[in-house]
């Protein structure tokens, strides 16, 4: 046992330590707000490829409690150094096992680099070991880097505008308090853009698929999903036209591929996804501003990302279908790009300063959301006593080691 004291050591949105007694309250919450099984038989073969944070936990929590899937989850987390704990993801992983073995489901994960051939090389052997095939792969990764396994070459991403520099306002927090900054980024060059279409495009989930066709792992009519965003005109200079919009639109032109390579024995789309506060999106500037105002003015129409995991996986079983717009993309955001609701968006976004900022941004909601990212800010939980900050990371079943 390592019993500690741990403080969190963040400046700003960056956090040094997480806090495993909160992080497993948070993946228990969502849990908890996940629908109840509708039938008892085992569900679905998946392998959820970023199963740690964001859309690929709750698609993991949705997919075990709700439709009892079977399979294979792949993160890539840090393990505890004699300085840190370990990362938020590992400690949200374990209890996501527990969970899983609660409700008996056939379900291990795995640690590695979801960009390496060993990784996929040991997760296929492991699929085809315990299950022979897989009916669907959710691929959900945000990565700042990237190895190509066929080069050695080392992407970084960039997050940056194209074409033109970028100026805008921006939420920071200062001892705790939020005000508003501005931010000014420069336009990406060429050399830029590409490496982050490397990074965070359609690549790596091509060859994921490649990899597991190949060893005849895709069971008949078999679907695979890409977690996207698309957002509002008042981020587009950063997001969608920008190089992470770039690096969308090539996972989007990946769908296409895969479809046209799968002849019509499975099929992929992307998932245009809402807004979340993730420590994906954290990193995005203007992003954290955007998401305050919008959670203001959405309320209770907030839609988490548990809720918008459910509404994908009852699109994927058939339960209901697939909500589709014109290029062929799961949609999931219509609560956020709702006409009115962007809106009233623009007309806080033009009006907040340092003196509206209170009434116009639900900033301490975003701070605190941020802080549960690696289990700090969680109502209930002792922050003030030793935490067992030494957890394993969950076993293989002895057929999968």
């Amino acid at each position: 046992m390592t019993l500690r004291e741990i403080k969190p050591g963040n400046r700003g949105y960056l956090y040094v330590n997480s806090h495993p007694n909160g992080c497993q309250e948070v993946v228990d919450r969502m849990w908890q707000q996940t629908p109840d099984p509708a039938h008892d038989r085992p569900g679905p073969v998946a392998l959820v490829i970023g199963s740690s944070a964001g859309y690929g936990l709750a698609a993991t929590l949705v997919g075990l409690r709700a439709h009892r899937m079977r399979g294979l989850g792949i993160a890539f987390e840090a393990a505890e150094t004699e300085r840190r704990t370990a990362g938020a993801g590992w400690y949200r992983t374990a209890r996501t096992a527990e969970l899983a073995a609660e409700v008996g489901a056939d379900f291990t994960f795995l640690n590695g680099d979801a960009f390496s051939d060993g990784v996929k090389d040991e997760a296929a052997d492991r699929i085809a070991a315990r299950f022979g095939a897989i009916d669907l792969l959710i691929y959900s990764i945000a990565a700042p880097r990237r190895t190509d396994p066929l080069t050695g070459e080392v992407h970084h991403s960039v997050i940056k505008p194209l074409d033109a520099d970028y100026r805008a306002k921006t939420l920071v927090f200062e001892d705790g308090a939020p005000r508003i900054g501005e931010l000014h980024l420069q336009a990406a060059d060429e050399a830029e853009r590409d490496a982050t279409v490397q990074v965070m495009g359609g690549a790596d989930w091509q060859l994921w698929i490649d990899a597991l066709q190949s060893k005849g792992l895709l069971a008949d009519g078999f679907r695979t999903v890409a977690l996207s965003y698309v957002g509002s005109d008042i981020t587009a200079p950063i997001y969608r036209a920008g190089t992470i919009g770039a690096a969308k639109q090539d996972l989007e032109d990946t769908a296409r591929a895969i479809n046209t390579q799968l002849k019509g024995a499975g099929h992929a789309h992307t998932v245009v996804a809402g807004a979340a506060v993730t420590q994906a999106s954290t990193a995005i500037p203007s992003i954290a501003l955007y998401t305050s105002i919008l959670h203001r003015v959405t309320g209770e129409g907030w839609r988490t990302t548990v809720d918008q995991a459910a509404a994908l996986w009852n699109q994927l079983v058939g339960d209901v279908e697939l909500h589709l717009d014109d290029q062929d993309r799961v949609r999931l955001d219509d609560w956020e790009m709702n006409p009115e609701v962007q809106a009233a968006v623009r007309a806080a976004w033009d009006q907040v300063d340092a003196d509206t900022i209170a009434t116009g941004a639900d900033t301490g909601w975003f701070r605190d959301e941020v802080g549960r990212l690696y289990g700090w800010d969680v109502p209930g939980v002792d922050y003030e006593s030793a935490a067992e900050t030494t957890v394993p990371w969950p076993a293989p079943r002895p057929s999968d080691a």
